[in-house]
Formats: C-alpha cells, sequence, structure tokens
C-alpha cells in the first residue's frame, strides 16, 4: 500500500472518528462535533479548499463551487451527508466511531458508522477533488459539492442549499447522491455484477393512528380496549399490503438485465409486457429489497400506550411509514389505508409526506456519463442498469432545479455490508472505498 494510499485511509478514518449523529429532536444534536467536522475537512484538504469557493449554509451544511474553464452551462452537482444515525455502541463488535481497521490486504474493512451512510461518499469525493486540484486539473464545467448537515433527520440543509442555487440560476446538468452500489445476487437469475442508480425514489409518507378510551385499572379492562382496536387496525394494514406492479424504471432494470439472467427469468425479464401483472406478484416474494421495489409498502413503527403495566390506556398511538411506489401519491395512500382501516373510532392523521420523485432518463449524456465512469472506475464486467432508489434521500430536493438527479453510491457492497446500513457493526472494505475515489475522478474528468 504506498504513502498516499495510506495517508487517504487516515483522512477517512479521522473523519469517522467525529460523532455528526443527527436526531429528530434537535437539542439533542451535539453541534459542536459538526463544527469540528466542517474544521477538520478545511485542515485535511487544504488545496480544494484553495481551489474551490466554499459556504457554510443552514448552519453546518456545505456548499462547495469549483468554477468551470468553458462557462457556467451543464454544472455537475455531486451530493453527499454529513450526519449519521445515532448507534447503540454495546450491540457493535468495534466502537462505532473508532474507525478500527480490520483484517488485512484485500480483507481489510473499516468499522465505524457512516462507513457507507453517507461518509464514505463524502469523502472519497474530497479525495477525488483535492488530488485533481492538486495535479494543476481544471473541470471545463461549473462543478458543485452540496454536502448536507441532517439528510437523515429534516433534510433542511440540503433544501436550502437547493434555494440558494435556484436564486443564482444554476440548473445541473447531472447530479449525482448515495443511493444504490454495484451488488451481486440482488436480482434472482442474474450472476454478473450489477451498478444499481437510482432514477427516481419512493415518496414518504407518515401516518399515525390513534385509538381513545376513557382508560382505568387494568383489573378491569373493558371488552374492546384502545389498545386491541389499534392492534386491529396495524394487523389490517399488515393483511392487506398494496397492489404489487412494475413500475417504468422497475421495467427498464428487468429489461437491462434479461440478456444476463438465466433461464426461464431471461424470458420473463425480456417480455414483462403480458407477464408484466404475474411477474410483479412473483418478484414481491423474493425478499424484502424486491417486495419494495415493485409496491408500495406500509408497516407499523412507533407504539405507545399506556404510562404503567397496570394502567388502561386512554389513548393508544402508532406510527405507519409508507414508502410510495412511483405512481402512487400520499394522498392516495392515505384514502387506501382509511379503507383498510375501516374503523372510524381509529383517527387516522397525515404527519408528514412527500410524492415519490420525478424520474429521471435513463438514456442521454449524463446516463452515459454515470455508465462509463462506472465502466473505467469500478470494473469492465459491470452492467450500470436504471432502478427506483428504495429509501430518501437529499438529492429529492434538487429535482426542483434539474431534470436529471441520480443516486449511486460507488462501492461494491456484500450483502452484508448493505444490511450494516442504519444498524450495528456498519462497514466498508478498504479496496470498495478506494475504488469510489477512482469513480469520481472518473465523473470529474469526463466534464
Amino acid at each position: 500500500m504506498s504513502a498516499d494510499t495510506e495517508a487517504s485511509i487516515a483522512r477517512f478514518r479521522e473523519l469517522l472518528q467525529i460523532p455528526t449523529v443527527s436526531h429528530a429532536d434537535e437539542r439533542l444534536v451535539d453541534a459542536d462535533a459538526f463544527t469540528r467536522f466542517v474544521d477538520t475537512l478545511a485542515r485535511l484538504y487544504p488545496t480544494a479548499h484553495a481551489a474551490l469557493e466554499r459556504e457554510v449554509v443552514d448552519g453546518h451544511s456545505l456548499l462547495f463551487h469549483w468554477a468551470g474553464s468553458g462557462g457556467t452551462a451543464d454544472p455537475l452537482v455531486l451530493m453527499a451527508h454529513i450526519d449519521v444515525v445515532p448507534v447503540v455502541e454495546e450491540e457493535w463488535e468495534h466502537p462505532p466511531f473508532g474507525a478500527e481497521v480490520v483484517g488485512e490486504g484485500k480483507d481489510a474493512e473499516i468499522h465505524a458508522r457512516g462507513t457507507i451512510d453517507d461518509k464514505g461518499a463524502l469523502v472519497a469525493i474530497m479525495e477525488a477533488v483535492e488530488e485533481l486540484a492538486a495535479e494543476g486539473y481544471a473541470p471545463t464545467h461549473d462543478v458543485y459539492l452540496s454536502f448536507g448537515h441532517n439528510e437523515e433527520t429534516a433534510g433542511g440543509g440540503a433544501r436550502a442549499i437547493v434555494a440558494l442555487l435556484r436564486e443564482r440560476g444554476v440548473t445541473p446538468a447531472l447530479v449525482l447522491d448515495e443511493g444504490g452500489a454495484v451488488v451481486e445476487g440482488a436480482v434472482p437469475g442474474v450472476a454478473v455484477p450489477t451498478a444499481m442508480v437510482g432514477v427516481a425514489e419512493r415518496g414518504v409518507l407518515t401516518l399515525r393512528l390513534t385509538a381513545r378510551e376513557s382508560g382505568g385499572h387494568a383489573s378491569t379492562p373493558p371488552a374492546f380496549p384502545a389498545t386491541a382496536r389499534l392492534a386491529r387496525a396495524i394487523d389490517r394494514v399488515r393483511r392487506h399490503p398494496f397492489p404489487a406492479r412494475i413500475a417504468p424504471p422497475v421495467r427498464a432494470l428487468f429489461a437491462t438485465l434479461a440478456p444476463h439472467a438465466a433461464q426461464p427469468l431471461r424470458t420473463v425479464f425480456a417480455n414483462l409486457g403480458a407477464l408484466a401483472p404475474l411477474a410483479a406478484r412473483v418478484f414481491a416474494g423474493f425478499g424484502p429489497e424486491l417486495n419494495a421495489m415493485v409496491r408500495t409498502t406500509a408497516v407499523a413503527t412507533e407504539l405507545s400506550g399506556a404510562p404503567g403495566e397496570n394502567v388502561l390506556a386512554t389513548t393508544a398511538r402508532a406510527s405507519i411509514n409508507i414508502r410510495l411506489l412511483t405512481g402512487d401519491t400520499a394522498a392516495s395512500a392515505t384514502a387506501r389505508i382509511r379503507r383498510i382501516v375501516a374503523d372510524p373510532a381509529v383517527e387516522i392523521e397525515v404527519r408528514h409526506g412527500s410524492d415519490p420523485s420525478p424520474v429521471s432518463s435513463w438514456r442521454g449524456e449524463p446516463w452515459r456519463r454515470i455508465a462509463t465512469a462506472v465502466h473505467d472506475a469500478l470494473g469492465t464486467d459491470i452492467v450500470t442498469t436504471p432502478y427506483i432508489q428504495l429509501g430518501a434521500s437529499d438529492s429529492r430536493w434538487f429535482t426542483a432545479i434539474s431534470a436529471h438527479v441520480y443516486r449511486f453510491t460507488p462501492f461494491h457492497l456484500t450483502r452484508g455490508e448493505r444490511d450494516a446500513l442504519h444498524a450495528h457493526n456498519e462497514r466498508i472494505r478498504v479496496e470498495s472505498w478506494l475504488n469510489g475515489i477512482r469513480f469520481y475522478r472518473a465523473l470529474l474528468t469526463a466534464s
């Protein structure tokens, strides 16, 4: 391993060790950690900071501008976010903010919260920009780096950055945020590695279900207490899933992968027109990821009831988290949940919601640039394919100023690494992270 590579890894580890944890309750946020992160970034990447103009937006979000030699037309925006989700430290095999390197050679991994979501991308972007700036490279078109500080909660930082760019008349030709990765085995019957590039993302809707009663002592419960009424409503939501269907980006995913699929799936993927309704139902049974690609999902998350074990709940509540497939809306999903619950005694309140994002094209120059960077930096055997991003990201705010918004994290991730997102033992292989730097270099120099 070269000295330059070791230095890159050391910088990555130092930034991972700063606990930039976001919380829905902003009173719990350690603002000093975010200030330290911003200051450390400036110290570790002096050449990039000298070559690019930097602004602090909405408290702790960062917007960098690298002026292009050919004018302001067709700018590129590279996105990532500074914040990470909370940890339960005792669940981790290694300290979540220790950034320990485990293993050697090709098996070496860095264990820390944020390695994949999303400091891995942020630091890889900064490494690529620092290298290029040190080499005297100047981009042909403007480049912006947008690093939000609260993507995991409100996303206010990214929204403020979009408002600023819109004010300045910036219309990005290509926006790239976190999203899909290079994976294997994610689609049944397909063995080749695939670069899953999100051309759209599902909408997010949270409903609150509330059942009420007069309360009292648990020793004399009514025949149908509020908790039972709420449980029945939750079970009705579970037993009546949204219908499975093939949205256009998912149809494009299967069409792209059809030549690489084993039979009989190759025939199914290539002929989804007539087979789409049946295929959607079959695909839904292939696991949580494929199920989420072919239907709007709804699941009960937060639950609350009585304040004590011997007290009847006067109010029982549940949050239903709904992820909206392209074609559904927050309004249509809310109406469906009301019909399914079918109980006027259960209040259904919309807490917050946003519709699915517009769909970006998987044809044309912006798509070609991403696919070329994948080919050149990550592997000639990788098939780049569109898909629907299953989770929400800050990129959804950028659809207001660009028609070409994509979601791809340029790391080769195993099933276990993907499962560790937002869970314990988040980690990334060193080799995979270093390849991500090469991807961003290729994308930046292609403009």
